[in-house]
């Protein structure tokens, strides 16, 4: 598929998050991972879920969407690196998957252990499915931003200990 011919923005339909039915994410996925990965951070994922207009609830305390998100993140781990962080798609996937207070006036306050763990493992997944698909070296730099967009400052000697271990 060449760029430019995938929707940017994809619905999650509540029967498909009742079935954990990822076809949504078919025309995406089915992509080359190198080519995923060089198109960048400009997926958008909007969720249809029902609430009672009394429902206080955001969505990522919804237990059905959250279930839906975390079969999604599984299936597909570099997901994260795709999604649209100047409209806050990462921050909602990750609070999808990760403990969490909202509160109106503050947002998503992460859990500061549970987000760095999810973090740290995440860029140790990511950076080994871009060394086995041959992305190149430059790939670093996006995971390095989305850790970014989370809080997170990498330092180099991070990189440096992953790739003793190869």
């Amino acid at each position: 598929m060449e760029a430019g011919c995938h929707q940017s923005s994809l619905t999650i339909t509540a029967e498909a998050i009742q079935r954990l039915d990822l076809k949504v994410l078919v025309s995406w996925m089915d992509q080359p991972l190198t080519k995923l990965l060089n198109d960048g951070a400009v997926l958008e994922l909007n969720y249809e879920w029902p609430r009672a207009a009394e429902d206080p609830r955001e969505l990522s305390e919804c237990a059905e969407p959250r279930l839906w998100a975390l079969r999604a993140d599984a299936r597909y781990p570099w997901l994260p690196l795709l999604l649209d962080r100047s409209k806050g798609c990462l921050i909602q996937h990750v609070a999808m998957l990760v403990p969490h207070d909202f509160r109106p006036s503050e947002g998503i306050r992460f859990d500061p252990q549970a987000l760095e763990l999810w973090v740290t493992h995440r860029l140790m997944v990511l950076d080994q499915l871009g060394a086995d698909a041959g992305v190149p070296g430059h790939q670093r730099g996006n995971l390095s931003l989305m850790a970014a967009s989370l809080g997170f400052e990498l330092d180099a000697g991070f990189w440096e200990l992953l790739d003793q271990t190869r």
